[in-house]
C-alpha cells in the first residue's frame, strides 16, 4: 500500500493537468489509508477515518479551486495558469491553505490523522518510516510545484478577469474551517 501511495505521488510529478494532478494525489492519499487499515491496530484505524474525512475535505476544495481556475482561464494546464497572485489574491490564499492542509501542515486534520497513522505504522514495522518519509517528501515536492505554477509569475490572460464572488470565499471556508476544527476537537469524529 505505501508503494503505491509513491507510485501515486511519483504521477503526480509528471502532471502537467491540474485536475489530474489532483486526481492522483487523492490516490496517494488512500494508500496511505489502506496501510492503517491493513495493520488493524486502534491508533491506526482512528488515523484512518480521520484521514478519509480530511481528504475529503482536502481533495474537495483543491477540486473546487481548479474549478474556479478553469472558469476563468479555460484551461487546466498548469503552465497556462500562471500569475494568479496578482489577478486574485484571495484565491492565492485559499490555494496556499489547501496545498498547506494537502502536505498535512499543522493544525490541519490531515497532520492530526497522518500523525496517527505514522505512529501505528513505524510502529508496527520500523523501516516503514522510510517510505512514509519519500512519499512525505514527494508530496510535498507537488503541491509546492501545484502552487507555484498556478500562482507565481507573469500571467497569460489576455481578457479581463472577472474577481472572485463572495460564495466561492464561502465555499472554500466551508472546506478548511471545519478541517481545523475538527484538528483541535478530534473527539467530533473518533
Amino acid at each position: 500500500a505505501l508503494w503505491g501511495a509513491i507510485l501515486a505521488n511519483l504521477t503526480c510529478l509528471q502532471q502537467t493537468d491540474l485536475k489530474s494532478l489532483i486526481a492522483y494525489s487523492s490516490i496517494s492519499h488512500m494508500g496511505l489509508v489502506v496501510a492503517a487499515i491493513i495493520i488493524q491496530t486502534p491508533w491506526g484505524l482512528s488515523g484512518a477515518m480521520a484521514l478519509m474525512i480530511a481528504h475529503g475535505f482536502t481533495s474537495s476544495a483543491l477540486f473546487c479551486l481548479a474549478n474556479t481556475t478553469y472558469e476563468r482561464t479555460h484551461t487546466r494546464i498548469l503552465i497556462l495558469t500562471r500569475g494568479f497572485h496578482n489577478i486574485l489574491p484571495m484565491a492565492t490564499t485559499w490555494w496556499l491553505l489547501t496545498n498547506l492542509m494537502n502536505i498535512a501542515t499543522p493544525p490541519s486534520l490531515n497532520f492530526t490523522s497522518e500523525l496517527l497513522i505514522m505512529s501505528s505504522l513505524f510502529n508496527w514495522c520500523p523501516t516503514t518510516i522510510i517510505l512514509l518519509g519519500l512519499s512525505m517528501l514527494i508530496t510535498a515536492s507537488y503541491s509546492l510545484h501545484m502552487f507555484l505554477s498556478t500562482q507565481t509569475g507573469p500571467t497569460l490572460l489576455d481578457s479581463q478577469t472577472e474577481p472572485t464572488h463572495s460564495r466561492e470565499h464561502l465555499l472554500m471556508a466551508l472546506h478548511v474551517i471545519p478541517l481545523m476544527m475538527i484538528s483541535m476537537k478530534p473527539e467530533l469524529i473518533i
